[in-house]
């Protein structure tokens, strides 16, 4: 079997009653599908449902509520007045640029005069920096407006109001126990606030901050904003849904120069953009700025009414986010490699170190190894000076921070969540936080819940894998945290195709059937499932996503994979005349029925292989555990040895290579005048050297030369020959045999039956015929 990368679990617990879900779709006269899926995101009654169906419809939330949003406005409106000189601090992801653009924006508008600083990833770090502020301030600043950072910057920002230059800090990050002395914290979670919706992100504060100041709702910067609080993944509920929902309908229409070239760079359909659009392709741009290099040139790029100007900034953007997936792509690489050798095979948590790893993309890569190998992992990147810096990322079972917090004085540098971390180390400190990761993880019981989660809405027939049904589902777009687009189970009776596909074939391509509608497929980084889905196409099932897929003009539905499994036996027919070094590089077990091919392959054999010899049925094959992996590397000689090892293996997915040398089966059995021929020939030439001569006494028979050694085996046990030393005589009136009662003879009959089962049957009979033997044991 090939078991599910995930947990599968079914949202809710318990099913709605179906009495609600047909009340709650006769209100809204909508497909009773809709009206399951809002019943279990905790939508029971008619006017929560419309609220969240409509959010373009729903007010916004007085920004006047917000802790000291009276108090910032006026401070900033005096600096406005006096003609002072405010900076918008920012922070270089998405996130940030956008609210630095939405802050910088306003206050041009209202008569500031107002720059903005993005704080440099790798000179300054994130949030307050003392010496950047010292420059700005000595550059002229009077104020200073913090977006989505500041509540954690007390020594900076204290500091600074200490010289008499005021601080507005407007963030939606966690608030630590002591706050900055700021001159005001606009901050929707503050304790002693009311406002009633705390969620928002950077961007959503700086738009609420803006409309304070503006005294309405400024519907241009909603694009900005719907940008910043997708890309911040945080909750798309409440006044979040309705800033996506609207600000998608001014991004589809956007009057930026910056956000329209880049929207044509990334090669989006600025008529059909949505919320996926902005976390795939808008984001990641923004983001990859930040990630190499000064990302001010993103708030120029968001503001910029240049043309000319907005085409050379989306172009940069575009190629810097082509470098960053190429840095990914090959950390990611070598990083994964390197997860797989023994000594983290054994390991409940990884720390990866290279030289060279460009710092700015190693969370990245760390998620990468997490999703690979479900392990929490530290990438990080050695300098020449034994320093070693990078990111980490986490699965919900295990806190991060917290098995990291313990060891902290002995890093560099350290500071995150439960999920993600940044941090320092020097090389001879490894071994401490290495051994602080794996204690951890056994006091958290890593092993018990390494397996996450993965929420299903129910059940989704083929057949109602459509177009209407996708339009229905859209309509609780948009989806995102705390509001996933609806995952379903589907179980096909057949995946008639499956092909891997890709530059190294890592995503396949399917097609899913019922018997009698078609449904396409795909699912990206599960190209290693392929083997198994062909091995046993009626037993696969998946979770995916409805969506669809347009090419050359035509529409079609389809399913993003998002896990997948395989029920019973994989038998995977990797049948093969010719064996490598690569086939024997997966960590399993390798079985062989002739110890000759063993002894010549042991040079193959890996620390995370095992090589066993099944000699006859006392090999004991006990030890075999379900979870490994099984190889079945030569042809054996009878199918009873076959069976013997089926019905005792607790099988799950087993690999046949079943090599031979030579075919038995296409030489076939000698006939009776061969047979003849040999005999006249043993009678009529005397003291044949048949260790050096067995070549010409071949050629002068006619005979292959293996068929031929066969020939004088059946000869020497029924005594038509003797042997000695290698020289061979005839038997002169030897004594009456049958030649089919030799145990050589009996031997290939059982070989000829067993190659013709095993070599030259049809991968689907194969499969069936090892999957009978197996069932014996049942």
């Amino acid at each position: 079997m090939l078991a599910a990368k995930k947990k599968w679990v079914t949202r809710p617990a318990t099913e709605p009653s179906a009495a609600t879900v047909e009340t709650l779709a006769t209100a809204l006269s909508v497909p009773t599908l809709v009206a399951k899926l809002l019943v279990e995101r905790g939508l029971t009654t008619t006017a929560a449902a419309e609220a969240f169906l409509h959010a373009d419809q729903q007010p916004l939330n007085d920004p006047l509520a917000m802790h000291d949003m009276a108090r910032a406005v006026e401070r900033i409106q005096a600096a406005v007045m006096a003609g002072d000189q405010i900076t918008v601090y920012g922070d270089y992801d998405a996130d940030g640029l956008t609210s630095t653009a939405i802050m910088y924006e306003t206050l041009d508008q209202i008569g500031a005069q107002v720059n903005y600083y993005i704080p440099d990833r790798f000179k300054d770090g994130y949030g307050p920096n003392q010496a950047a502020f010292d420059r700005l301030i000595a550059a002229g600043t009077k104020l200073f407006v913090t977006v989505d950072n500041g509540v954690a910057g007390n020594a900076v920002i204290d500091a600074v109001q200490a010289q008499g230059v005021d601080v507005v800090v407007t963030d939606h990050h966690e608030l630590p126990a002591v706050l900055p002395k700021a001159y005001a914290i606009v901050h929707p979670r503050h304790p002693e606030g009311h406002y009633p919706f705390g969620d928002l992100s950077g961007a959503g504060v700086a738009f609420k901050v803006a409309t304070a100041l503006l005294e309405e709702v400024p519907e241009d910067l909603m694009d900005l904003a719907a940008i910043g609080t997708v890309a911040d993944l945080v909750s798309l509920t409440a006044e979040n849904r309705t800033i996506v929902t609207l600000g998608l309908t001014v991004l589809r229409q956007t009057a930026r120069p910056g956000l329209a070239a880049l929207i044509k760079a990334a090669g989006l359909d600025a008529d059909k953009l949505d919320e996926t659009s902005i976390g795939f392709g808008i984001a990641p741009r923004l983001n990859a700025l930040g990630r190499l290099q000064s990302a001010q040139s993103g708030v120029e790029l968001l503001t910029t009414f240049d043309d000319e100007r907005a085409t050379e900034l989306a172009t940069q953007v575009n190629q810097l986010n082509e470098k960053r997936q190429g840095l990914v792509r090959d950390i990611a690489t070598s990083a994964l490699q390197q997860a797989q050798n023994a000594d983290n095979q054994s390991r409940q948590t990884l720390v990866i170190t290279g030289h060279d790893w460009h710092e700015g993309v190693l969370g990245i890569v760390a998620s990468r190894i997490v999703e690979s190998t479900g392990k929490p992992t530290l990438v990080l990147n050695e300098d020449t000076d034994g320093r070693l810096k990078g990111s980490g990322r986490s699965v919900e079972a295990y806190n991060l921070f917290a098995a990291i917090d313990p060891v902290r004085e002995s890093l560099v540098a350290f500071g995150g969540h439960h999920m993600a971390v940044g941090l320092t180390v020097m090389a001879d400190q490894l071994p401490t936080l290495k051994a602080a990761l794996e204690t951890v993880a056994s006091t958290q019981h890593l092993a018990e819940h390494a397996q996450p989660a993965l929420t299903i809405d129910g059940a989704l027939a083929i057949k109602d894998a459509s177009l209407d049904t996708l339009a229905a589902i859209q309509q609780l777009a948009p989806f995102g945290t705390d509001n996933p687009a609806p995952l379903f189970e589907l179980k096909p009776t057949n995946v008639p195709q499956v092909r891997a596909i890709g530059s190294d074939h890592q995503h396949l391509k399917l097609q899913l059937t019922d018997g009698q509608t078609q449904l396409d497929a795909i699912a990206f980084s599960m190209g290693a499932a392929a083997p198994a889905i062909e091995a046993s196409p009626a037993d696969v099932a998946v979770v995916g996503e409805l969506s669809s897929n347009t090419w050359q003009g035509r529409t079609k539905p389809q399913i993003m994979v998002k896990d997948l499994a395989v029920t019973g036996t994989q038998v995977i027919d990797a049948r093969t005349h010719h064996l490598t070094a690569q086939q024997f590089r997966t960590a399993g077990v390798y079985l062989f029925f002739h110890q000759k091919l063993m002894k010549q392959l042991a040079d193959f054999m890996g620390s995370q292989t095992q090589a066993i010899l099944v000699t006859d049925q006392t090999t004991d094959l006990s030890a075999i555990s379900a979870d490994q992996p099984v190889f079945v590397v030569d042809c054996p000689d009878t199918l009873a040895d076959f069976t013997q090892v089926l019905t005792a293996l607790p099988l799950n997915q087993l690999t046949l290579y079943l090599y031979r040398r030579d075919s038995i089966y296409m030489a076939g059995m000698p006939s009776r005048d061969q047979f003849a021929k040999l005999y006249k020939f043993t009678l009529s030439q005397h003291d044949v050297d048949i260790h050096h001569q067995l070549a010409l006494v071949a050629g002068h028979l006619h005979l292959d030369r293996n068929l031929l050694i066969f020939m004088i085996q059946v000869f020497f046990e029924v005594g038509f020959v003797k042997i000695n030393d290698g020289v061979m005589n005839g038997v002169s009136n030897p004594p009456k045999a049958d030649l089919h009662h030799a145990p050589s003879y009996q031997l290939r009959e059982q070989q000829l039956v067993a190659e013709e089962t095993l070599l030259y049957s049809k991968s689907a009979a194969l499969q069936i015929w090892v999957k009978d033997q197996a069932a014996v044991k049942n």
